[in-house]
């Protein structure tokens, strides 16, 4: 009998890094404490293994693609120990190094699907976010993301959201994208290749998702600018970003939950809901005030 996904997860990362399983089993044994984990959990492991099932991938290969990427933040987490810098500081930069290299953003994106349920503060980003979508007012109404990753937020969109919503899904890498489009297997998401600058200001949206992405921009104030002026009149922004985060790809630094909320301020937005997660068993003030990475998210509207 095939053992759970979760059950394998663990089994290969206690074969492949020791020292990292213990963390992923202290992580485990935490979520197992919500009522909500299980079924959430395995609707997506589910959804997961069908998914690499139709990429004729294994799961070997998702677990191996999150140790490579483990491999990276190492490096990344040293060297920002020692220059209190990320290592890349422009976009061409991380273009060249992660998002023109197909082989990269592959292992990339699923190493960072699995970490929704493996990782504390991704699976209660995933349950903020859930639960807020259930207060959209539904309608026909339209849903934006940009940056779609692996696909994981528009999926959940599709899901929660009552009414006749159209979704379209805009990202700057192809391989992204795909496996957005990929991992979604629904009708009705429209996926775009494309700069979020090249839309016109009237194509408003309803709802615009944007998870983990002022990071990796040079000007994440004018990016929030650019989205405030294509939110409705009463739409909401989803955005997520972290502090003291250094990965590959990321550029801009937010070194405390506070500069966030000064950015968000100064592109002439307001803070409706938001949800603090730190990346360690601390309370958020702790993590902030220690240089811990705090992943921050909230939903937003125009002032």
């Amino acid at each position: 009998m095939e053992i759970s996904f979760e059950e394998f997860i663990v089994q290969r990362i206690t074969e492949r890094n020791p020292l990292h399983s213990k963390k992923i089993r202290k992580n485990l044994k935490r979520m197992k404490g919500d009522r909500d984990f299980e079924t959430l959990s395995k609707t997506f492991y589910d959804k997961y293994d069908a998914y690499l099932q139709r990429s004729a991938k294994s799961r070997e290969f998702a677990v191996d693609s999150y140790l490579k990427m483990i491999d990276d933040f190492t490096v990344e987490t040293v060297r920002f120990g020692e220059t209190g810098k990320y290592s890349s500081t422009s976009f061409a930069e991380v273009n060249a190094r992660v998002y023109a290299r197909p082989e990269v953003m592959e292992y990339y994106m699923h190493g960072l699907l699995l970490t929704q349920f493996i990782w504390v503060h991704h699976f209660e980003l995933l349950k903020f976010y859930s639960a807020e979508l259930t207060r959209v007012p539904g309608g026909n109404k339209k849903y934006l993301e940009i940056g779609g990753g692996h696909g994981l937020y528009v999926n959940l969109a599709q899901e929660i959201l009552s009414g006749n919503w159209s979704f379209t899904v805009l990202d700057i890498s192809e391989t992204s994208l795909l496996m957005a489009k990929n991992f979604v297997q629904g009708s009705g998401v429209k996926f775009v290749h494309a700069d979020v600058f090249t839309l016109p200001e009237s194509e408003k949206a309803d709802l615009i998702v944007m998870g983990e992405v002022l990071e990796h921009v040079e000007n994440p104030k004018e990016l929030l600018v650019k989205l405030g002026s294509m939110l409705s009149n009463d739409g909401r922004l989803f955005i997520t970003t972290p502090t003291n985060a250094p990965a590959i790809d990321h550029i801009y630094l937010f070194r405390n939950t506070q500069e966030i909320r000064m950015l968000i301020a100064e592109a002439g937005l307001i803070v409706e809901t938001e949800g603090v997660f730190s990346s360690e068993d601390c309370a958020v003030e702790l993590a902030d005030e220690k240089g811990i990475s705090v992943l921050y998210s909230a939903f937003l509207r125009k002032e």
